[in-house]
């Protein structure tokens, strides 16, 4: 290993200066929290006093709020924080006398709980921090301008996770910010209808200092390709691409180029691929005997690759995946939807099939973002997100994911935050998502994890590496939080992690079962996107500008043949011709001879001959030698031959 260089040096004291700086300024912030933890205590205590007729003793630090609080939360959601004069008509309880008897942290590190947590900027409410018991006064907050420095929200199934996703959209939107969420399991549509209120619900929200009351969000839902009930969202195959075709299909690598391939060559000849037809038949062309020459500059496409391509295009097609693809192509602006009273619009994409089709569902996710990522401008650092994408099951994202895949991936979650959209990954464990994702999420809301196996304590293990040095034995904690609890850090307003607090979470205050499907139904019918893209169009496309070239080529092939066939029938003639000519010639020089020689057979007769045979003969040469007879007798023998002209 090389000695590192003056530069490295200097930037490593740089950044040791920088953090003394930053512990020396906790440090005050610790003291100060500290002074004012002591006053709210104080207060407690006169408060009490004046409740009891009786002297309060001054506590030597912070006291817990009591809390009436249950441990099973179906939900989490937004409210104001209490104070001090909040809980003045909570029962006094007895001064501690050792601060990690009431629970794991002790005044020291409540206090210090409490100044993280405890922001100048707009906040969204998570929850009360748990320490035995929920303690109202410490308040745990996420600053709303972090929300675009992206998060993870995991744990076990029946956790609560659902809910905490539901909480934080109704918050989002309450604050003017629009909101993304698939609603995998159906049960996300009650963010439409104002939450049921019940002596259970009321007693949780109260210990954790929650003014819970019900309310509904404006909500769109949508629908992949118009399965299920939603607006219809569709994407061209030209727009997703072969790299999340290829995750989408489980192409290997040599595979996944020769798509690339196909895209580029239809791409460059104004080949639209709108469907999964269209595709399959410019990969037919291509290996074609018509086709194969297009590729002839690019290293062309092998059968046997192209022979994969196709039957697994097949197969997905037969699942039923060719109705997410197509036209009217969804524009994912419409995601950003505000509503007229000033609400950010939460969008639910209704996906009922996902077990069933997970790749292209984890796939369809990502191309939505990098839609996003394409589409929106950069707004650097705003005060609110343009976007919160809330990503549910990502663990589907990530599985059999190639290298290619996973770097654009971290590419589109390391730069998308700079356009204003914060992603907010929501799966089982941190280990489901990747390190070089995870290095990028900036807030942690972790629910609890069982180890009931090996890898269940490794991954258990895996995850408690992943939090800051905290008072809590996360590694028992994390098996011990209660349904809606959760260890929670999160980035601080100066791009700090914040402290890390065991959080009893707070309830939404939508309905935590689903919406009515009617209301449903009513809800998308009366939606103007559905006038925009409720009925599916199919115009020109690869697949019809192939078959009019083929078409145009055949027709033109049919008439060379034609041609050649006419060339041939003419040549074959034009022989014939030449061949009686030849003939006609021959029996005309035979003929000749043949006349020929009778002249001489003639002219050599016997003088004995009668006078009267002397004159006859010598009238039958003269006959003979006319030009008249020898037309005569060369007609006979044309005739006689078949040569005759006419």
């Amino acid at each position: 290993m090389s000695a590192p260089d003056s530069s490295d040096i200097a930037v490593a004291e740089a950044e040791l200066a920088r953090l003394r700086a930053e512990a020396e300024a906790a440090e005050a912030r610790l003291e100060a929290a500290r002074a004012r933890a002591a006053l709210a205590a104080a207060e407690v205590a006169a408060a009490r006093a004046r409740a009891t007729g009786a002297e309060a003793p001054m506590p030597a630090h912070v006291q817990p709020a009591p809390a009436a609080a249950g441990s099973d939360l179906q939900s989490t959601s937004d409210a104001a924080p209490r104070t001090a004069s909040d809980v003045s008509s909570a029962p006094p309880t007895a001064p501690r006398t050792d601060d990690r008897a009431a629970g794991p942290l002790d005044a020291d590190e409540v206090a210090a709980v409490i100044a993280g947590y405890t922001f100048e900027v707009d906040t969204l409410d998570l929850g009360a921090l748990v320490n035995t018991e929920a303690r109202a006064d410490a308040q745990v907050r996420i600053p709303l301008s972090m929300m675009n420095r992206h998060g993870l929200i995991a744990g076990a199934t029946g956790t609560g996770k659902t809910r905490t996703l539901q909480g934080l959209a109704e918050q989002l939107a309450a604050k003017g910010v629009p909101v993304f969420a698939a609603d995998v399991k159906g049960d996300l549509s009650g963010l439409a209808t104002p939450g049921e209120p019940s002596e259970k619900l009321l007693a949780r929200t109260r210990g954790i200092g929650q003014d819970w009351a019900p309310a509904a969000s404006a909500t769109e839902y949508f629908a992949l390709g118009g399965v299920g009930t939603g607006v219809p969202v569709r994407a061209t195959v030209s727009a997703f691409g072969p790299l999340l075709l290829s995750k989408v299909l489980g192409l290997n690598q040599t595979q996944e180029s020769s798509l690339g391939l196909v895209f580029h060559y239809a791409d460059a000849n104004g080949l639209a691929l709108v469907d999964l037809a269209d595709l399959r038949a410019v990969l037919t062309y291509l290996v074609s005997e018509e086709g194969k020459p297009e590729l002839k500059g690019l290293g062309g496409l092998s059968p046997s690759t192209v022979g994969v391509i196709l039957r697994e295009l097949i197969t997905f097609a037969e699942d039923g995946a060719d109705v997410f693809f197509g036209e009217p192509e969804f524009d994912v602006t419409d995601f950003l939807r505000i509503a007229p009273d000033g609400r950010g619009i939460i969008s639910l994409l209704q996906v009922p099939g996902v077990i069933d089709k997970p790749a292209l569902f984890s796939t369809f996710l990502m191309y939505l973002l990098a839609e996003l990522f394409e589409v929106l401008p950069e707004v650097g650092d705003p005060d609110r997100p343009t976007l919160v994408f809330f990503f549910d099951e990502a663990h589907l994202l990530f599985r059999d994911a190639s290298k290619d895949f996973l770097a654009a991936i971290v590419q589109t979650v390391r730069l998308i935050r700079s356009k204003g959209v914060g992603v907010f990954f929501v799966t089982q464990t941190p280990k489901d998502v990747p390190g070089e994702v995870l290095a990028q999420l900036g807030s942690r809301v972790q629910h609890a994890l069982r180890a009931f196996t090996p890898d269940d304590a490794k991954a258990l293990r895996a995850t408690v590496g992943t939090y800051p040095t905290s008072g809590y034995d996360l590694e028992r904690v994390l098996q011990e939080l209660g349904i809606g609890e959760a260890i929670v850090t999160v980035m601080s307003e100066r791009g700090a992690p914040t402290p890390v607090a065991w959080t009893r979470l707070r309830a939404p205050r939508g309905l935590m079962s689903p919406t009515p499907h009617t209301a449903i139904e009513a809800a998308v019918a009366a939606s103007p996107l559905s006038a925009v893209y409720g009925t599916p169009i199919d115009r020109e496309s690869a697949r019809e500008i192939l078959a009019a070239r083929l078409n145009a080529a055949a027709e033109s092939e049919s008439a060379a043949q034609a041609e050649r066939e006419r060339a041939e029938i003419e040549a074959e003639l034009a022989r014939q011709q030449a061949a009686m000519d030849e003939a006609q010639q021959q029996a005309e020089k035979k003929a000749r001879a043949e006349y020929e020689r009778l002249l001489k057979k003639t002219a050599r007769s016997p003088r004995t001959r009668t006078s009267r045979s002397a004159r006859s003969g010598s009238s039958v040469e003269q006959i003979l030698n006319s030009r008249a007879t020898e037309a005569i007798v060369s007609g006979v023998i044309r005739g006689l031959f078949g040569t005759a002209r006419r």
